[in-house]
């Protein structure tokens, strides 16, 4: 059995390496756009911002690893088009030029999604880029160096954006975000993102909301940003409104795919077309809490996916259990998480729920530090089950929202949750968690 997969980070490494561990008389044959495989591109805004000084931190497996496992990989080629009637793909060696075929007898799409560039006038210009690949990491960190960098400007307020602001505060620069929205973080409701709002301004950020980027001007390099509301000075920009997925090269394949040209697939990720698998941020996926499919571009259910489509192109019939958009950004000196169904979400599921917001210390008063969580939670009206829930906080705001995420994936209710045997001891926590607290207030 001959397998191509096309692209080679998170899904598509994950794939590899497990049809390598189940088939070892697979060949298999990775095709990559860019440079690199198998990185944490989570960990790029930490990189700019010089949280971490070496790239080759973020690389869990090199190429040569990967080939010397049996798979052949090949940087800088991408794959322009699929017949799937041949079940052949056409690809460009992007150094040379060349093009070539090559034939599979299964296939897994796993080429991700790029960052939404509007066509913004003057968006060509040096100084106006986007953080999406180990390439712009590397090129952004070395950029930045340059002293005369001193304003830098976010367009867009979503985890990248918001990241990317804490990277470049800490590297001295004064740090400007523009929103077209009315807020920031929008998969947190309001309550949770205002926390986020309030620390970037308190650490310098300013922050413009309700305000639409028009273009850049400036010579060769930028030097303002113009916005519906008014010019301002910038010497970088950073563009981090959103992402679509990479699929544009499957047109009249007969693959199914979303109004946003993510790729549908089944629970074993399958595609429409035999034998061509897909997943990561160029498909949807299960939404356990909602039951139907979402777009949800995190690299750990790029990771699950793929290992899953690798096993079943394997031979096995694995079945994914489902999401939750399970979630978290670090904000200056805070911590959001999220997980489950926010209130737009239950609102537009047309659930009967009610929500409670509470804040609680994560440990007792009697041991040194302790530090307020502030947890919402989103439950059922009447039978109490939990559905969705966010936490902020300094320290141990994520991983509580861990917590509720295994309850919502089994169905647990606000009295069960708060009735559960969790640790107690005051470095930790209280007798009765914050976790619970939250549970217990819910009526």
């Amino acid at each position: 059995m001959k397998v191509i997969i096309i692209g080679g980070v998170a899904a598509g490494m994950s794939a590899a390496s497990k049809i390598a561990r189940m088939d070892h008389t697979a060949e298999i044959v990775v095709y990559e756009k860019g440079g690199f495989l198998s990185y944490g591109a989570c960990g790029l805004p930490y990189y700019v911002g010089d949280f971490n000084d070496d790239y080759r931190r973020m690389i869990a497996r090199t190429k040569e690893q990967f080939e010397k496992a049996g798979i052949k990989t090949n940087l800088h080629h991408e794959v322009i088009k699929v017949d799937t009637d041949k079940k052949q793909v056409f690809v460009k060696d992007l150094k040379s030029g060349n093009m070539f075929i090559d034939g599979y007898d299964k296939l897994m799409v796993a080429t991700g999604a790029a960052s939404i560039v509007p066509p913004f006038a003057g968006v060509e210009k040096m100084g106006v880029h986007v953080l999406k690949s180990l390439e712009d990491g590397i090129f952004l960190k070395e950029y930045a160096k340059d002293p005369q960098i001193k304003h830098v400007t976010i367009v867009g307020g979503g985890y990248i954006g918001i990241e990317c602001a804490e990277a470049f505060l800490n590297l001295g620069k004064q740090v400007r975000i523009i929103e077209a929205a009315n807020r920031i973080l929008m998969p947190f409701d309001e309550e949770i993102a205002s926390m986020a709002m309030e620390e970037l301004t308190k650490h310098g950020v300013k922050l413009y909301l309700n305000e639409k980027v028009k273009g850049f001007i400036g010579g060769e390099k930028v030097t303002h940003v113009e916005t519906d509301k008014g010019t301002y000075d910038t010497d970088l920009v950073i563009v981090s409104v959103g992402v679509r997925p990479s699929t544009g090269f499957l047109k009249d394949t007969g693959i199914r795919m979303s109004k946003n040209g993510a790729i549908l697939v089944d629970r074993e990720f399958r595609t429409s077309v035999d034998d061509i698998y897909a997943a990561g941020d160029c498909a949807l996926v299960y939404n356990r809490i909602m039951e139907e499919d979402s777009f949800i571009a995190l690299g750990t259910i790029a990771n699950k996916g793929g290992r899953i489509a690798g096993a079943n192109i394997a031979g096995e019939h694995q079945k994914f259990i489902g999401a939750l958009g399970s979630a978290a950004i670090k904000v200056c000196d805070i911590e959001l998480g999220r997980t489950g169904l926010g209130e737009a979400d239950a609102k537009r599921l047309k659930k009967k729920y009610k929500t409670i917001l509470v804040q609680a210390n994560d440990h007792p008063a009697y041991y040194p530090n302790p530090t307020p969580i502030t947890i919402k939670l989103i439950y059922e009206e009447g039978t109490k089950k939990l559905l969705g829930a966010q936490a902020c906080g300094q320290k141990g705001a994520v991983m509580r929202v861990d917590i509720f995420a295994v309850a919502i994936h089994s169905g647990m209710t606000t009295e069960e949750l708060g009735m559960t045997d969790l640790i107690y001891a005051p470095p930790f926590a209280g007798v009765w968690d914050a976790v619970q607290i939250a549970c217990n207030a819910a009526k």
